[in-house]
């Protein structure tokens, strides 16, 4: 396995053999030493003639199979992702001075485990993904609000549901990098590449 020191924390690093471990483990890390919030990332999309778009997203799990986030079916990033079913994503941790970068297919999970996170969100959360058409052109503030207060009476009272427009995607990986920022610009940079059933590790020039 590919060694490599990183001078920020003056410790050796050794790379597991599939990437979801290495992932799984710096995210707990940065939990707890990252000054916002550590799950946030750019996730990148595009349309069905090649035109891009990002924009941050929070990264809500990451199993043996991918890297997982939630939103609503109908956005704009979902209409790209029904066009174009790939991705890529960069979680960035400046205190850290460390990224990751994720590039694969789109799939959307289950409709058990969307109901299972739903289930999880704060109620107001939960009220906010039933009125937010999101990407749709909204009128006013005051027009949202409006929405929020209907939903709020329709589920007076009762657990609200999770809409059948609104769950998650994972973005199975054919590359995930690991870049470790050091001085003079010569960071560490760990790629590992679909190979099969396994994973090929090289490392790359800063």
């Amino acid at each position: 396995m590919t060694q490599f020191h990183h001078e920020h924390r003056f410790t050796m690093i050794t790379e597991p053999t599939d990437p979801f471990v290495l992932a799984r483990e710096l995210l707990e890390q940065r939990q707890t030493t990252e000054p916002t919030d550590a799950t946030a990332m750019t996730l990148a999309t595009a349309d069905a003639s090649g035109r891009p778009s990002a924009r941050m997203v929070l990264l809500k799990g990451i199993d043996d199979r991918g890297f997982v986030f939630f939103t609503n079916y109908e956005s704009r990033k979902s209409m790209d992702l029904a066009a174009n079913p790939f991705a890529a994503l960069c979680i960035h941790w400046a205190k850290a001075a460390e990224q990751i970068r994720v590039e694969g297919r789109i799939e959307r999970v289950s409709d058990a485990e969307s109901d299972a996170y739903f289930e999880t969100r704060a109620r107001g959360s939960q009220i906010g993904a039933w009125a937010s058409r999101q990407s749709a052109p909204l009128p006013s503030r005051e027009a949202l609000l409006d929405r929020v207060r209907e939903i709020e009476l329709r589920f007076e009272g009762r657990p609200v549901p999770r809409p059948e427009f609104w769950g998650g995607y994972r973005v199975v990986p054919e590359r995930v990098e690991f870049w470790y920022g050091q001085e003079n610009r010569l960071h560490d940079r760990v790629v590992y590449v679909r190979h099969g059933d396994g994973w090929r590790v090289e490392r790359l020039f800063p």
